[in-house]
């Protein structure tokens, strides 16, 4: 597969990346022998580019993965912490959990609108003082905000930046309302003539659109200034079809099997505002003891009218 320069970095990754949260505990929930079976097919493929997060618990797959082979993949992980201590604790983490001197990319999980970043002032601190240890290579930030990815294309320590973005623009945010798409693409292309690396999530807009397979690929594939998109793979058989489409070998009337998938919510993100609940056409969504959105699977009609309105991207499709 194809090798792209993610910005300024000197790093080399794939046109596609593989994104580790699926395989693991709060989707697809694999043994590590599954999901490790699965990374290392990727890697087998050719594909070079692993997304991975501290609050993920998916470092297990990828060590498993790896192990006895030659491969040396481009990592990057994240961590949803505000100190410097609490970073400090997740790149050290993910060193020993990796086995790795070092960790290719390293993030600030999720920012969101402001105060968010000032919140976060002292793991973005402990960033940049690891970068300059030689704990990571390159640093920057994951959003799903247009005014984020705005302000940090300015900031010029930080290397690269992780914007969702996806046809529909399902997902997007602008301070404490939706963002679009048009905004979003507007701000990934200042940001890359910046000379930040960009990659980009959610191009299925969490499962929600993977009915529109190809569609949703080359949307990305053609919009300016984004290196890699990651993708969420939990069987052989979906990096096959990737690499079908990265190569030009694809059916172009392919359409990939949904019958099995389910609209689901997750329980790390939602925040129980109940919009899902309010337009759920068939009142198969409700409130768990929890306080948090749960879907009835006897109810639901795999419609995904609810995606687009959650304001934190939660519900999901797999």
């Amino acid at each position: 597969m194809k090798k792209n320069l993610l910005g300024n970095t000197g790093i080399k990754v794939t046109e596609v990346g593989f994104g580790v949260l699926t395989v693991g505990k709060t989707q697809l929930n694999l043994s590590v022998e599954e999901g490790a079976s699965v990374l290392r097919y990727a890697l087998e493929r050719g594909i070079n580019f692993l997304d991975t997060a501290e609050y993920y618990e998916t470092y297990p797959y990828i060590k498993k993965a790896l192990k006895g082979t030659n491969f040396e993949p481009v990592i990057v992980s994240k961590s949803l912490g505000l100190s410097f201590s609490s970073m400090s604790k997740a790149i050290e983490n993910a060193r020993i959990a990796l086995n790795r001197d070092y960790i290719d990319i390293f993030l600030l999980h999720e920012v969101r609108n402001d105060p968010d970043w000032d919140y976060r002032s002292g793991a973005w601190e402990c960033l940049q003082e690891a970068k300059s240890k030689g704990l990571v290579k390159a640093i920057g930030v994951s959003t799903h905000h247009v005014d984020i990815v705005a302000k940090t294309s300015e900031i010029k320590e930080i290397d690269v930046l992780f914007p969702l973005i996806n046809f529909r623009g399902l997902g997007i945010r602008k301070g404490i309302v939706f963002g679009t798409r048009e905004e979003m693409e507007a701000e990934i292309k200042k940001a890359a003539a910046a000379g930040k690396g960009i990659f980009v999530m959610k191009v299925f807009g969490g499962g929600n659109l993977t009915g529109h397979y190809l569609e949703a690929i080359q949307y990305v594939r053609e919009l300016e200034g984004i290196t890699s998109m990651m993708i969420g793979f939990g069987h052989h058989h979906e990096i096959d079809r990737i690499l079908e489409v990265m190569d030009g070998t694809i059916d172009p009337e392919y359409k990939p099997d949904l019958t099995l998938k389910r609209i689901r919510i997750d329980q790390g993100d939602c925040e129980g505002c109940g919009a899902c609940i309010k337009r759920c056409p068939n009142h198969a969504i409700f409130r768990n003891k929890f306080g948090i959105a749960e879907v009835d699977h006897e109810l639901c009609l795999t419609c995904g009218y609810c995606a687009p309105i959650c304001p934190v991207r939660a519900i999901i499709m797999f």
